[in-house]
């Protein structure tokens, strides 16, 4: 193994990062546009990827390679139902399914669990990474956007288990540089990774549509006529808030 595999995921995913956060659905939300329709059809969708995901990692967490970075302690599917219940009420099972996008997602981790299973590596960092890295900020932007009262409907943001993001986040890519994996390993984790966030893409793109039909194209047009720096674009060392707002990885 290279010896800094954390650095070297960063590094070589930041074309697709840039690309996921410039959608017009994240831009959207980033500048504080964030429709209550749309939101809780991703949520929806984020529980079925959370879900899945998180059942494959359990079933491998004795894996050699995917034990390394399985801490429970960042499962989303219970905060999700939290939410689910929140927006679309007590049967909210019944009402949601999963997009096609979001199902294209879903069963995509379903194959590589079943045949390359230290391929979860990537989904593991490119979503809780960037769960830990922007989740406050995200938070406050849809708490403000949808008026929303105490933490209600945000639960999929609140990590109570973890007391020091910034030390989990370390002890998390230490643990990558630790993986017992060779170089072609390696260079399917990434590979993986840039396929990951390109799935992420797709969902967000699926929800423009609804999007555009709450607030008129007019309006969408002008919040997304601009290319926005991408969170890992950004120097670690950074202290601009607007730009250290990552939605993935």
């Amino acid at each position: 193994m290279s010896g800094n595999f954390a650095a070297k995921l960063r590094e070589r995913t930041k074309q697709a990062h840039t690309a996921a956060e410039n959608m017009g659905f994240i831009k959207c939300f980033l500048r504080g546009t964030v429709e209550k329709g749309s939101y809780r059809k991703l949520t929806s969708n984020l529980y079925f990827v959370y879900s899945a995901m998180e059942e494959e990692m359990e079933k491998h967490q004795n894996h050699p390679v995917v034990s390394k970075i399985y801490f429970t302690q960042l499962n989303r599917k219970n905060s999700l139902e939290q939410d689910l219940s929140y927006y679309y009420g007590a049967n909210w099972k019944e009402e949601i399914s999963p997009s096609p996008a979001a199902q294209d997602y879903v069963d995509h981790i379903r194959q590589i669990s079943a045949s390359e299973p230290e391929l979860l590596v990537a989904h593991s960092y490119t979503r809780y990474i960037g769960d830990l890295s922007g989740g406050q900020i995200l938070k406050n932007i849809a708490q403000r956007a949808m008026n929303l009262s105490d933490d209600q409907g945000l639960a999929f943001y609140s990590f109570p288990d973890i007391t020091d993001e910034k030390a989990f986040k370390n002890n998390y890519r230490q643990m990558l540089n630790e993986l017992p994996i060779d170089e072609a390993t390696e260079e399917r984790i990434v590979d993986e990774a840039i396929a990951t966030f390109d799935m992420n893409k797709n969902v967000f793109e699926e929800l423009e549509g609804s999007l555009i039909k709450a607030i008129g194209q007019v309006l969408f047009n002008s919040l997304t006529r601009r290319h926005r720096v991408g969170s890992t674009e950004v120097d670690p060392g950074e202290k601009s808030r607007k730009n250290k707002m990552p939605i993935t990885g």
